[in-house]
């Protein structure tokens, strides 16, 4: 098996559309060898993944989650990896971020019923099943009563940051959760930044402790990579990537590119023994 590494996925515990057991498999047929699982607001995922790992040798998981935050006029999300994610207070902090999601499907609703697109929450929640309502979710039902083509669309047109069904979540700034991980001993990274066009919150973000920003990653261009990798470099954080992936049905991304340095994986295990001894 190839080596392979593969910081930022999804599954059906979030909005991605492949169970845990599904995506593991899926990651050792394509020669992943670490595999984070980063559920939004979730790591109820993890468990079944480490336990499917089992059968796919040497295949890890590597437990993480993404956390989304609003900011003025954008949306900003924090990865943790290597938390102490069983730890009872993280997981309140993660079932009170999936009650708000609920009650946010139900606000998104009634905008697009505002907007002539009545839909309905129960829908949304019948395509969640088990996992943390998001917007992905209300994209499909909108997708499935023909008010428009693509999830990408809806996102363009209604959903995404500005747009007129988008509702802010609660306040949880990129700086809180940023402690929240570090509070938990993990590693906080600024999730794809080239996307959230906020490259000015990172000086803050690294006074709260932040450690490392996803500078591989499809939709940055040549020169994002680069200056992210060198602002890395000159504030000793640690460079990772992963394909933010979904499934086929949800957005474009294949498992394992962009192609991250397994160096990185250490650099987060060192990042994560330093975040667990800054606790002591």
């Amino acid at each position: 098996m190839p080596g392979g590494v593969d910081l930022h996925t999804h599954t059906t515990a979030s909005d991605g559309t492949y169970s845990p057991t599904e995506l593991v498999a899926e990651a050792a047929r394509r020669g992943v060898r670490v595999l984070a699982i980063t559920d939004h607001d979730s790591t109820e995922g993890l468990g079944e993944a480490m336990a499917a790992a089992e059968s796919y040798r040497p295949l890890e998981i590597l437990p993480g989650i993404e956390i989304n935050c609003d900011v003025e006029g954008a949306e900003i999300h924090v990865l943790g990896y290597l938390m102490d994610w069983q730890a009872p207070w993280f997981q309140e902090f993660c079932r009170e971020q999936r009650r708000e999601r609920r009650e946010r499907v139900h606000r998104m609703a009634e905008r697009l019923a505002a907007l002539g697109m009545p839909i309905d929450a129960d829908e949304v929640f019948a395509v969640v099943k088990e996992g943390s309502a998001g917007r992905p979710h209300v994209a499909q039902v909108m997708v499935a009563r023909g008010y428009v083509k693509t999830v990408r669309e809806a996102f363009d047109k209604y959903l995404g940051s500005g747009k007129p069904a988008h509702v802010q979540r609660r306040k949880l700034t990129p700086e809180d959760a940023v402690r929240l991980i570090r509070k938990a001993g993990g590693v906080p990274v600024f999730a794809h930044p080239g996307l959230a066009d906020r490259d000015a919150l990172i000086p803050g973000l690294i006074s709260a402790g932040m450690m490392g920003i996803e500078c591989y990653y499809t939709e940055h261009s040549a020169a994002q990579r680069a200056s992210y990798v060198q602002i890395c470099h000159d504030h000793d954080l640690v460079a990772t990537g992963g394909s933010d992936f979904h499934g086929p049905k949800v957005r474009a991304a294949t498992l394992g590119s962009p192609a991250v340095p397994m160096s990185v994986v250490d650099a987060l295990r060192a990042k994560a023994a330093a975040s667990r001894a800054a606790l002591t």
